[in-house]
Order: C-alpha cells, then sequence, then structure tokens
C-alpha cells in the first residue's frame, strides 16, 4: 500500500492511474476494505452508533478521487488511504465520527467533529458552556489524553457571547472539536493493528459522548 501511494505521488496524473488500477485495486482497495470489515464488530461492542461499511463507494472507504473543480491544485488523485466511521444518523445530521489516515509520510487516527457547520458548532460550545466539569472530565481523562491531542485551528478572539475571561475560553474558540493519536507506520504491518486502532478508538468514549450529547444524538 504505501509503496503504490508512494508511486502516485511521483505520477499523479490519470493515464499512470489507468494503468496501475488494478495494483489500486489489490494493494489499496482491497487491504482497507477488510481492514473496514474487521472494525465492524468491535465497532459494535463499544460504539454501535458508528458503522463500518466495506463498500467500494459509499461506505467507510473515501474515494481516491479529488474534487478538483474549484481547487486550484489539478491534481486527479488523492494520496493517502482515508477511513471514515460515521455515525448512522450522519446523513441526516450533523455527528462526530471516528477516522483513520495512512499516507507515505504519516498514519494517525481521529475522533471528532471536524469544522462542524455553524449550528452544531455553537452546541458543542453551549455544552461545553453550560457542563464545564462534564467537557473537562472528558477532555482531560486520562486515558483519552494519553493517546490523543485535540488538533485544528481557534478563533483569535472568543466567538460571540462568550468573554475573554471565559474559564473555557480556549476550548470556546475551537473551529473544530477533533482529537488526533499518532502511530508508527510499522504498526500498519502488525497483525496487532485493528486492534491497537480498536483500544484508540475505545479510549475516546467519554470525548466522543460528550461531542453526541451535545449535537443530540445517541452514542
Amino acid at each position: 500500500m504505501l509503496e503504490f501511494l508512494h508511486e502516485l505521488e511521483a505520477n499523479n496524473r490519470r493515464d499512470w492511474f489507468l494503468l496501475n488500477k488494478s495494483r489500486y485495486e489489490r494493494e489499496v482497495l482491497e487491504p482497507a476494505l477488510d481492514f473496514i470489515a474487521a472494525m465492524s464488530s468491535p465497532l459494535a461492542d463499544f460504539a454501535p452508533a458508528f458503522l463500518a461499511l466495506p463498500k467500494r463507494s459509499g461506505g467507510s472507504l473515501m474515494r481516491v478521487y479529488r474534487d478538483t473543480r474549484f481547487a486550484r491544485d489539478k491534481r486527479p488523485y488523492k494520496t493517502n488511504v482515508g477511513i471514515q466511521f460515521r455515525h448512522h444518523l450522519g446523513k441526516d445530521v450533523h455527528a462526530p465520527g471516528y477516522y483513520v489516515h495512512i499516507d507515505t509520510r504519516e498514519v494517525f487516527v481521529g475522533a471528532g467533529a471536524w469544522r462542524p457547520p455553524s449550528e452544531a458548532l455553537k452546541a458543542i460550545r453551549a455544552a461545553i458552556d453550560e457542563h464545564p466539569r462534564h467537557w473537562i472530565a472528558a477532555r482531560d481523562d486520562s486515558d483519552f489524553a494519553s493517546r490523543f491531542v485535540l488538533s485544528g485551528e481557534s478563533l483569535r478572539r472568543p466567538p460571540r457571547g462568550y468573554g475573554g475571561d471565559h474559564a473555557m475560553v480556549d476550548d470556546l474558540k475551537r473551529k473544530s472539536f477533533i482529537a488526533l493519536h499518532y502511530m508508527d507506520h510499522r504498526s500498519m504491518e502488525d497483525v496487532g493493528f485493528v486492534d491497537e486502532v480498536t483500544k484508540a478508538f475505545r479510549s475516546a468514549t467519554p470525548f466522543m459522548r460528550f461531542l453526541c450529547a451535545a449535537l443530540r444524538v445517541p452514542f
């Protein structure tokens, strides 16, 4: 998989990809779908609202094709493997999710809400404001905090309705409520990779439970 992604970075053209499409399916798509299928049972055990769908399109595996219609970068293909385990209500309402990212430089898993729309962002901020102790307990949970780091951009100033002296001002300024856990490339070659990802996702339960409650979706 990594060898193919490395070659794709150097040959990000439709003609090259078409000539190597069978390799993409054998070395990238099929192993990714196997991994997704293997995650179905663990997710059902501790986060049953989140789905592992091993489908070639429309499932957990994100498309390799880039949307270049409005982008300056016209390279047609993504050079990473992106896997998202979405909430079963994700098509109807905004909900947090789990994510796995693999490219030639890094491997990481994520949990949370990346750039939620305005109303969802307001709901998360309101939950932090109204239940700060619950938020701190989730954010600083020892198992979660030992693995994950909160990431994403923040506002320069507090959002409207919150003062600069608010005890949770740094968190209220966040544009995303996403946490990342970085792994070594060697981990994805190990038979225990599914278990390691499962442990990481499971450790994010307090964080994900808080976000689901804020957005009024079941965990």
